[in-house]
């Protein structure tokens, strides 16, 4: 079986050289081992020296120096807005306090579907829309290479 050992990072490798695509959602995308198959059917193992987060247009380099590409997969979200910047860091801060993960877009947040913290939102005058898109949530203090 192939393994995929080495992550170039997007902008850094002929994206018209893939061989192949693999479509992952967040949790995907933040591994270090696992088995993957792309669209067109090639299958590796990816297999990293530590977790790496994977991010759009990342290519994954297969032990025959061939490349795949990676792309994100829409998620249902939660997108956040708040009255002003004072506001939104309260309702980041609540997030947080819960252990969710928190993407930052701009001055909104986004985090996976959840009816729970939805009405917890709502509820401190947050403007909740439910949204489908590629989820990039923050790595963490600890996340950083």
């Amino acid at each position: 079986m192939k393994r995929a050992h080495e992550v170039k990072a997007a902008g850094g490798w002929r994206e018209t050289a893939a061989v192949d695509r693999v479509v992952l959602d967040a949790d995907g995308r933040f591994r270090r081992r696992m088995l993957l198959t792309g669209e067109s059917g090639t299958t590796f193992l990816l297999d990293l020296a530590k977790p790496t987060p994977l991010r759009e247009g990342d290519g994954l380099v297969l032990d025959d120096g061939s490349i795949v590409r990676v792309d994100g997969k829409p998620e249902k979200l939660l997108e956040i807005v708040a009255g002003s910047g004072c506001e939104l860091a309260r309702l980041a801060w609540h997030l947080g306090n819960r252990h969710t993960d928190v993407e930052i877009v701009g001055d909104r947040l986004r985090i996976r579907r959840d009816h729970v913290l939805e009405a917890m939102l709502r509820g401190l005058g947050a403007t909740v829309t439910e949204i489908e898109a590629t989820f990039h949530p923050e790595p963490g203090a600890y996340g950083h290479d």
